[in-house]
């Protein structure tokens, strides 16, 4: 997003998390309804688009919102996409994108009232992880030709009793309404929402066999002060790595494997 959208973002996160302040709040409930917003929003373009109408004052749209949401969803999730709507949007699609963004938010806020974030934030990346290796699941969980009801069944198989109910409850809506991206770009952004929430970066590291406690501390102390911010590392096992450790931190890879010395003593040797 950029321009108004970005603005109207940030105040809707900011309105997020002074409407989940107060516990009385069922944060689980108003994702549920965010999510079910967001999905009425995907169909109905045209309604997305008035919402969004530059000609029409924020109170007008407001008010359009309140009437046709204030019976289907629950006051705190009418107040708040009230309040969104408000604002100015750069693209129509954006403010469903922003709405999607604070139901995934507003389940991690779940988790995090119940001191659960940390396990959900593992478990959506061990997950991406057997996504990535799978690839009969892989294909099972973004066939078009499946019903939403079979995905979620064979999810409730994986996960169910296995998983934090957060965890389980993002995959099914990730995998239920995956909005034009793959699954492993939904649950990497799922990963960075969970991240964003405590107020750090998370870095993928990949090493040839486990590391023990004290090589994450100590690896984890280092980034914390490259990056100047708590750095949460989801390690990976890669025996092809020959050794040493590769840190995957957004666009940037650190890669200090014998595998890569390995590669770029060869691009040498035929250089």
């Amino acid at each position: 997003m950029n321009g108004a959208s970005r603005e109207a973002l940030a105040s809707a996160r900011e309105q997020l998390d002074a409407l989940t302040d107060n516990t009385s709040v069922d944060a689980a409930k108003l994702a549920e309804e965010l999510a079910a917003v967001t999905a009425l929003l995907d169909r109905e373009v045209s309604l997305r688009r008035v919402l969004t109408d530059p000609a029409q004052t924020g109170e007008a749209r407001a008010e359009l919102a309140g009437r046709l949401l204030g019976s289907q969803v629950g006051g705190p999730a009418a107040d708040l996409v009230s309040g969104m709507v408000r604002s100015r949007w750069s693209r129509s699609r954006d403010l469903s994108d922003a709405i999607e963004e604070l139901a995934y938010s507003a389940d991690l806020i779940a988790a995090q009232r119940v001191g659960q974030l940390d396990d959900v934030e593992d478990e959506l990346f061990r997950f991406g992880r057997i996504v990535t290796s799978a690839g009969e699941l892989r294909s099972a969980l973004t066939d078009h030709n499946a019903t939403d009801s079979a995905k979620t069944a064979l999810l409730h198989t994986l996960l169910g009793g296995r998983a934090n109910p957060v965890t389980e409850r993002l995959v099914v809506r990730l995998v239920g309404q995956p909005r034009g991206r793959s699954l492993e770009a939904g649950l990497d952004a799922l990963s960075k929402l969970a991240a964003d929430r405590r107020g750090r970066m998370v870095a993928v590291v990949t090493t040839a066999v486990p590391l023990d406690e004290g090589q994450r501390e100590r690896l984890g102390a280092s980034l914390a002060r490259m990056y100047g911010r708590q750095v949460h590392l989801n390690l990976d096992v890669d025996p092809e790595v020959l050794g040493g450790v590769q840190v995957r931190i957004g666009d940037e890879v650190i890669n200090g494997t014998v595998a890569d010395r390995l590669e770029e003593a060869t691009r040498r040797m035929a250089g």
